[in-house]
C-alpha cells in the first residue's frame, strides 16, 4: 500500500485536508472580523460637550460661521434678529 503522510491507505486523508481547510478559512474570517471592529472604534463621533457648558445661541452662530455653514451676510441678519428679539 501507498504512504505517503496524507493518505494511510484507507482513504481518510481527505478527512485531514477537510478539516484543515475549515480552520484556515475560520481563522481568516475570524481575523477579518477582528480587524474591522478594530479600525471601526476610530471612526465614532466626538461625545457632545456636556450640559453644564451649553452654548449661547449667539456662540452657537459664530461656531456656523467658523465652519463655513453660513456666509458673514446671514451671520450679521441672524445676530440682529438675535439681539432684538431676546427676552429679558
Amino acid at each position: 500500500m501507498w504512504n505517503d503522510g496524507w493518505h494511510n491507505g484507507s482513504g481518510s486523508g481527505w478527512l485531514a485536508m477537510a478539516l484543515m481547510m475549515i480552520v484556515f478559512w475560520g481563522g481568516l474570517i475570524w481575523l477579518v472580523i477582528t480587524l474591522s471592529r478594530h479600525n471601526s472604534g476610530a471612526h465614532h463621533p466626538p461625545p457632545s460637550p456636556p450640559p453644564s457648558s451649553r452654548l449661547s445661541p449667539e456662540d452657537i452662530l459664530h461656531e456656523r460661521l467658523a465652519r463655513g455653514e453660513i456666509d458673514t451676510e446671514e451671520y450679521r441678519q441672524r445676530l440682529e434678529a438675535l439681539r432684538t428679539h431676546r427676552t429679558p
